[in-house]
């Protein structure tokens, strides 16, 4: 274990019951790490610049993973996009300076590859970030990230703060969110083709023209990542985190529509949008390192569709 991550370092994981926090919570404790510091958001509103300050400085942590953010589909953003840009810009700004202020000895501060312009290269590397213009579905969201990225960069250039960004490709995996008003396209597949194959129904119909182009990351890879870079990265550059290959929506619901067993009918509705016509990240960076993710895009969607299965409630 390196410096960074003793095993009895006292590490605050921001966003522990979400999708990628609870992968990193997962994560540490696998490794014996005892000094895990979580809090609900019942307990910590991060967006209360008070509260979180009081935190700080009662926890002392040493370490921080600010995995804490208000995340939705195509759907969510578009219709709140106030919400999105207001609610992760107050959660980055008071952990931030909060760390800052109570000499946090690391941070790594989760992104997201929206970040990038729509038409950027593909694939994108880091050097893409700034150099066009946002997919509008998700601008808010994005503009609020790269304050993030921007924030962490100006505490190590000012104070030289040990504060890193990883840009993380699109999620997936166990404790994703399935509700289908705020879900991201793979788990949102995933419950209409279980609830078609559930209701006997022959057709499902998806958003968009079904051509766009993603990649996709097994959360708990995304977890290995964020701890393999907490210890060995030391740059206010950000870091790409992706699988290399990415492929069609089309495809993508022919997989889990195999996976779940659906053999009807696949509508695409293209009134609806696309989003960016592609998002592929170059993560050479990173696996030039000597990182490189473990789980297949199948082994891992058949992951993710077990726990959904054993849910004995469906998320509201």
């Amino acid at each position: 274990m390196s410096t960074v991550l003793r095993p009895d370092a006292r590490i605050f994981v921001a966003g522990h019951k979400g999708l990628v926090g609870s992968a990193i919570a997962r994560r540490l404790t696998a490794e014996g790490l005892t000094g895990l510091i979580t809090r609900d958001r019942n307990e910590l509103d991060l967006r209360d610049a008070r509260a979180v300050d009081r935190f700080f400085e009662s926890e002392r942590p040493e370490i921080v993973f600010l995995s804490a953010a208000k995340v939705g589909g195509i759907m969510a953003n578009a219709s709140c996009p106030a919400d999105f840009i207001r609610d992760n810009l107050a959660i980055q700004l008071n952990c931030i300076d909060a760390a800052h202020r109570h000499e946090v000895e690391k941070l790594l501060f989760l992104g997201s590859s929206c970040i990038y312009p729509k038409f950027a290269n593909q694939p994108m590397q880091e050097s893409e970030l700034l150099g066009g213009h946002l997919e509008p579905t998700n601008e808010a969201y994005a503009v609020a990230k790269i304050a993030g990225i921007k924030m962490c960069q100006a505490y190590w250039a000012q104070y030289g703060k040990r504060f890193i960004s990883v840009m993380p490709t699109n999620l997936y995996g166990p404790g994703d969110n399935f509700d289908l008003e705020t879900s991201h396209v793979l788990p949102a597949l995933i419950r209409n083709f279980h609830e078609a194959v559930q209701g006997g129904h022959d057709e499902v119909t998806i958003w968009g023209s079904g051509e766009a182009r993603r990649e996709f990351l097994y959360v708990d890879d995304l977890a290995d990542a964020c701890v393999f870079l907490m210890e060995r990265w030391e740059s206010p550059e950000i870091v790409n985190v992706g699988t290399g290959s990415d492929l069609q929506i089309m495809e993508l619901a022919s997989l889990i529509g195999a996976i779940v067993g659906f053999e009807g009918r696949l509508v695409y509705d293209r009134t609806k949008p696309d989003g960016v016509p592609r998002k592929l990240l170059d993560s050479r960076r990173l696996l030039e390192l000597g990182w490189s993710p473990a789980t297949a895009l199948e082994e891992g969607i058949r992951i993710t569709y077990d726990w959904y299965c054993h849910q004995t409630v469906l998320p509201e």
